[in-house]
């Protein structure tokens, strides 16, 4: 790995990898830390470029995530872990169970897609739009070159087709809010896709994790723990 990611690290146990969304860090997760460090060992990650830690010469794509994230495992000794992903991260979480199911035990995977038309409209047209402007200036000014680069994750990433998803065995939690801004019909996809999963729905919206974190962190738990 070029870079050397930052952490926060709590608790003792199966390690469990919290995994942040687009444009956060790892203290998104701060209700989790503390809940479930009482019977994991929580790590929560800051992705490359995000929170503390550096953006590096690779590429910025969901992929070199998943690959960032088998790198971190190896440097800690990490055979293997539960993962939890939120958003971005439940996409890198997809990506590193397609090519590495053996490293990932069970997945929780809030608020994930598989390509950008699983977002609604009303929010992945702002995005679109925003990454066409953020290009136009990218070589000419430093912030809407990294503001294309984030927006960017968000419109040319994952890219996974519904059928990949049959190649991984691994226990999973598919978890959205109520009135989430991932499509209910492509929240149910990935449900119907990945043949060893649970479905979840939970009050509140893309954000249920820092919104409504006793029904979030109950409903993980239990499949967790089963």
């Amino acid at each position: 790995m070029d870079i050397q990611l930052n952490y926060i690290e709590k608790g003792e146990g199966e390690p469990l990898i919290l995994l942040h969304g687009n444009g956060e860090n790892c203290e998104y997760f701060s209700n989790q830390i503390e809940y479930f460090s009482e019977k994991y060992r929580v790590i929560a990650l800051d992705t490359r470029g995000h929170g503390k830690s550096p953006r590096g010469e690779c590429s910025f794509t969901i992929r070199r995530f998943a690959e960032d994230l088998r790198d971190f495992m190896d440097e800690k000794g990490i055979e293997k872990a539960h993962i939890l992903g939120f958003s971005d991260g439940a996409n890198i979480a997809l990506r590193f169970a397609l090519k590495y199911p053996e490293r990932a035990d069970k997945l929780v995977l809030n608020g994930a897609n598989l390509f950008p038309a699983g977002v609604k409209a009303s929010v992945q047209l702002p995005i679109t739009l925003g990454y066409k402007f953020a290009s136009l200036f990218a070589s000419k000014n430093e912030n809407a070159g990294k503001s294309a680069e984030m927006l960017g994750l968000m419109v040319n990433d994952p890219n996974i087709a519904p059928e990949e998803l049959r190649s991984i065995k691994n226990p999973a939690l598919v978890i959205a809010g109520t009135n989430d801004m991932i499509k209910d019909s492509h929240t149910r996809l990935i449900h119907k896709n990945l043949p060893n999963s649970e479905l979840a729905i939970i009050a509140g919206d893309h954000f249920i994790a820092s919104k409504n974190p006793d029904s979030f962190n109950r409903r993980v738990a239990a499949f967790l723990e089963k």
